[in-house]
């Protein structure tokens, strides 16, 4: 995909940075296209050890307010993940890290939405449950101040409470809006509206989680392993929307790979695993108000990344406007 947001070196500026930065040089197999923000090589350093290289966009390009400094979220995560007992949370390891770039290890497996016309009804039933589980295991991850949203000090989106924390989330993303003109389909002062309604639901939100909030099935690698092992779950990649809240918002991106309700496989690997989704009254309407904060955030993406595709166009606009629809329609 391409986006403004991307970074591009040759291979000898590429080489030259981690020489710099991490002592180590490396060689440029490929660029991995499929990344929306940052750019990713393929590389092999120079010990032979296989690669991904993820550089943070230029210091010139326009970012949202929340992506500021989520290149360190993104490397925050991946050294908690490491440090949870038993390898609970299958990800890349995280090799080296500086201000611009990260390198971690590459992973077994196929990307998701990649083999997903490979695997079995009874494959995905069960890899939707290990997706759970280790969802589950995620959740765990609690932050060490204690407060709730954006973990990097650059966006300044964080707050004592879920309340203070989201509703700031949303109005940095209706600040962006403005700035960039995007074209909502919703008066802001309408969207402000819903989030104020739905705060009593929030409130009721008092620990905040680790959310990866991006667990589409292309950020979910698979091993459908048809040799006769069990298919697994080999990693979770792009931690650098992880924010500090409510697990419930995790669902928004998981359904984007199937079922998420009460009786879905992926429910049931996650309250397997230690997880709690209570899915009552307050549970529902805060969904719908993550479903609205994803449908804003695709929207107003689109103008500083320079999007121009209409079919990805219409689809975030219709993603947005199914969740105003959905919180009007809760009174």
């Amino acid at each position: 995909m391409q986006s403004r947001t991307k970074r591009r070196l040759s291979p000898a500026e590429l080489d030259a940075l981690l020489r710099t930065e991490a002592g180590v040089g490396c060689r440029v197999e490929a660029e991995l296209t499929d990344g929306w923000f940052n750019t990713a090589y393929r590389v092999r350093f120079d010990d032979g050890e296989p690669a991904v290289v993820k550089l943070a966009p230029p210091a010139s390009a326009e970012v949202l307010r929340y992506e500021r400094g989520i290149l360190a979220t993104e490397v925050m995560v991946y050294r908690r993940i490491a440090a949870l007992p038993d390898g609970g949370v299958p990800a890349p390891a995280l090799l080296y890290a500086g201000e611009e770039f990260l390198a971690v290890s590459l992973l077994e497996g196929t990307p998701w939405d990649k083999a997903a016309g490979l695997l079995s009804p009874t494959t995905e039933s069960a890899l939707r449950r290990e997706l759970g589980a280790v969802t589950a295991r995620l959740h765990t991850l609690a932050p060490r101040d204690g407060r709730f949203g954006y973990p990097a000090a650059e966006s300044a989106l964080s707050a004592a409470d879920w309340r203070t924390a989201f509703t700031a989330m949303v109005e940095a993303l209706l600040d962006d809006a403005g700035r960039w003109r995007s074209p909502l389909g919703v008066a802001p002062e309408v969207v402000r509206a819903l989030v104020a309604d739905g705060g009593p639901a929030l409130d009721e939100v008092t620990e905040p989680r680790l959310v990866h909030f991006d667990l589409w099935p292309g950020n979910i690698f698979v091993d459908p392993a048809d040799d006769g092992r069990p298919p697994r779950i080999t990693g979770l990649i792009d931690h650098e929307r992880a924010f500090w809240g409510d697990p419930a918002a995790e669902l928004v991106s998981l359904a984007f790979g199937g079922d998420t309700g009460p009786d879905s496989d992926l429910v049931a690997g996650y309250t397997a695993a230690g997880g709690s989704l209570d899915f009552g009254p307050a549970f529902r309407h805060r969904l719908a108000l993550y479903h609205l904060y994803l449908g804003l955030l695709l929207v107003v993406e689109c103008g500083p990344r320079g999007y121009d595709d209409a079919g990805h166009l219409e689809f975030c606009h219709r993603s947005l406007g199914d969740a105003v629809s959905r919180l009007r329609a809760l009174g």
